[in-house]
């Protein structure tokens, strides 16, 4: 896979439905059940296209959209860090050898492969349950292909976000936030969006001072 072109998930087929079947209430477009009403004809495509941008505002803001994009630097230098095995409740380890379990490399502990990594910085609160905190990096991997349950970084009509992947019971492909105030809700990919995953996200840092 090059690291050039982004990752793909296949295109959704559409669902044949079964005799007696048909679309579950809820699973449509808006998330809610729909209501038939009359309109004039020369309105239609006036009334369709403000659907479709309350539609993209309301996916909008459960994004959290992604804008800010580093690599790692060119030149690497090996860092090698104790890392200590016994466990204080407060204050300092013990400075003594025999407490140093092995020596630690924090670039090869985030990176499993330089030239397909890259960092993002986290905007907002939608995956906080997970430790992804506004100002944190996240380690973005566009080497790794994608599987449900993974941290990805999806691009979405045009906007970066950071999102749990995962399948609605009726196979639809679905952004997961990780908030538990209900304050995002998931966002279900329909055949109508611009979607790809760009990477899977393999960890992250943050500084405290």
């Amino acid at each position: 896979m090059s690291e050039n072109h982004p990752i793909h998930l296949s295109k959704i087929a559409p669902r044949k439905n079964k005799p007696g079947g048909g679309r579950k209430v809820g699973t449509g477009k808006f998330g809610e059940a729909t209501a038939v009403m009359r309109v004039p004809a020369s309105q239609t495509l006036i009334i369709k296209d403000f659907l479709a941008a309350y539609q993209q505002k309301m996916r909008a803001s459960n994004l959290d959209a992604v804008r800010e994009f580093e690599w790692p630097a060119d030149e690497v230098k090996a860092v090698d860090l104790p890392l200590y095995s016994s466990k204080v409740s407060a204050g300092l380890p013990s400075p003594a050898e025999e407490h140093v379990e092995k020596r630690l490399d924090p670039n090869e502990f985030l990176i499993d492969q330089k030239d397909a990594t890259f960092f993002v910085t986290i905007q907002g609160m939608s995956m906080v349950d997970v430790g992804l905190l506004p100002g944190d990096k996240a380690v973005v991997d566009r080497s790794k292909l994608p599987s449900i349950g993974d941290i990805v970084l999806a691009v979405l009509d045009g906007e970066f976000t950071i999102k749990t992947l995962s399948r609605s019971k009726h196979g639809n492909v679905r952004l997961l936030p990780a908030n538990a105030t209900g304050a995002y809700s998931p966002i279900e990919i329909t055949e109508n969006m611009n979607f790809e995953i760009w990477g899977v996200v393999t960890g992250s840092f943050r500084r405290f001072k």
